[in-house]
């Protein structure tokens, strides 16, 4: 099977990161709050082209931001 297309995991994983990014820097919280969660999905899809792309360095930092957010969601939690 040709993985090919695992290439283009890449374009929407950045406008997933770009548009958790803003939802994060919201003043409103329910907004924020879901950015942590649209940050970690952005984390997956870097995980998966990372790992087509053997570019493991990268794979490690999105580890290390998913451990982040998901510090960033639960101080956000009430």
């Amino acid at each position: 099977m040709d993985w090919g297309f695992l290439n283009w995991i890449q374009w929407p994983a950045m406008l997933v990161t770009i548009a958790a990014a803003w939802l994060v820097g919201s003043k409103i919280e329910h907004r924020r709050k879901l950015g942590f969660w649209v940050f970690l999905a952005s984390n997956l899809l870097w995980i998966i082209w990372g790992l087509y792309a053997e570019a493991y360095a990268l794979i490690v930092l999105q580890v290390g931001l998913a451990a982040m957010n998901l510090r960033g969601s639960i101080k956000n939690s009430p």
